[in-house]
């Protein structure tokens, strides 16, 4: 697999790039622990007398460590922890190509993963695009763990996280990597992350079965009960709110966008393979299902992500929370002419509302305070940035002396130096 097996230590020119780099492929700043950290097992160590539960995770740290093991010379050790990892997960095309490289090794040197003759029929070449579609997930895989993310770090979207959002997920298509984050008093920490394929034609949906998985900001809809749904989808599935209403304001089109598993003979899927949904592991997506919450979980997919600490977005929330608070006193206060210019001239809410039915609304919310101080709670601000700047708002609506009030979720655009309402509605 990417080393001439039959003369330990000498790396195949063909892979050297790769698995070399598995010698530094758990810097001292990975966050989880289950992926984080490539221990290969000594020699020492027995096999499991059964086979472990299979939990999240738990199948890429082992055929990492079975890398590591190849990269070393190892490749005794190597062979007895691939058909381990095999017989654990037997439709983990990955870990069964392992074996078959390691037992090829025996009889003459390997050049490559999956290294067989040029394909010279139909079904030999079906054979080679799948070879090379898993050359692409191990790639994918790897190099997740050589660019781990820094230490304590965020993605630059989360400004600001409400309390009643206890996790938060993050994907980089780039990386094929879903981030999973607990939000805790002492903000967001990441807590696990996980192989994950996109569309078979990439990213920046922009049509009904363009094949192509959406970039933005969404939501977790909904928990769908895999009972009810064909086994194509595996462990089960979680809606997102594509198209959301800055993909409306752009036309774009198509629904059914999913974070779902993968049928019961397939571990994993290549890294551009479904038509539009985010599919996982059944194993990792059911360690999200447990996890996470429908309606109050956001879903930030990225081209890349970038990653910042967490005080450098201090500056963008503590300026966005003073437009907010702007706006939160001119509704106060039931300045109509001054409220209605936070709001964009193609405003639309939801049933397509336009400003002047809108301004309807805000008349009559304004009067409902009868001079009642407003109070904003639990905010949470989520920043796109494109071709255009964009804010995701969602906060809790309550009048003074009110025990409680709608909660609302916002999309502003900067328009020049002026942040502008587009879409407002009230969610929950």
């Amino acid at each position: 697999m990417f080393v001439e097996l039959s003369a330990p230590g000498r790396c195949a020119a063909a892979g050297t790039f790769f698995l070399a780099a598995l010698l530094q492929a758990a810097p001292a700043h990975a966050q989880s622990g289950k992926v984080g950290r490539i221990a290969a097992p000594s020699a020492a160590e027995p096999a499991a007398a059964k086979s472990p539960d299979l939990r999240d995770g738990q199948a890429e740290t082992r055929l990492l460590a079975v890398y590591k093991l190849i990269a070393e010379g190892r490749s005794r050790e190597a062979l007895a922890q691939a058909e381990t990892l095999a017989r654990d997960y037997p439709n983990f095309q990955l870990a069964q190509l392992a074996v078959g490289d390691l037992l090829m090794s025996r009889t003459r040197p390997i050049r490559r993963m999956g290294d067989v003759p040029e394909p010279d029929s139909a079904r030999s070449l079906q054979a080679a695009t799948t070879l090379e579609e898993l050359r692409n997930e191990s790639r994918q895989r790897v190099d997740a763990q050589r660019s781990r993310p820094p230490a304590h770090s965020i993605p630059a979207q989360f400004l600001e996280l409400s309390p009643r959002s206890r996790h938060a997920i993050a994907v980089d298509a780039s990386r094929s990597r879903l981030y999973l984050f607990e939000n805790t008093p002492k903000g967001l920490q990441l807590i696990a992350d996980y192989y994950a394929s996109v569309g078979k034609l990439g990213i920046e949906k922009n049509l009904e079965g363009d094949q192509r998985t959406p970039l933005g900001v969404y939501f977790i809809t909904s928990r769908l009960d895999p009972a009810t749904l064909k086994d194509f989808y595996g462990a089960g599935a979680l809606p997102i709110n594509y198209p959301n209403p800055l993909d409306q304001s752009r036309g774009k089109t198509g629904s059914g966008i999913w974070l779902h598993g993968t049928p019961p003979d397939q571990f994993a899927r290549a890294p551009l393979a479904t038509d539009g949904c985010l599919v996982l592991a059944n194993p990792d997506l059911e360690r999200i299902l447990r996890t996470v919450e429908p309606r109050s979980t956001p879903v930030v997919i990225a081209r890349q992500l970038q990653w910042v600490a967490p005080h450098a977005v201090q500056a963008d929330r503590k300026s966005f929370d003073a437009v907010l608070n702007a706006w939160r006193s001119a509704k106060t206060e039931g300045d109509m002419k001054r409220l209605l210019g936070f709001y964009a001239p193609d405003f639309q809410s939801y049933r397509k509302k336009p400003l002047e039915e809108w301004s309807q609304v805000l008349k009559t919310e304004t009067r409902a305070l009868r001079g009642r101080e407003l109070h904003l709670k639990d905010k949470s601000y989520l920043r796109w940035t494109d071709s255009a700047d964009t804010m995701v708002v969602t906060f809790g609506e309550v009048a003074e002396g009110a025990r409680t009030g709608p909660v609302k979720r916002q999309y502003w655009a900067r328009r020049g130096q002026q942040w502008q309402i587009f879409f407002e509605g009230v969610i929950g």
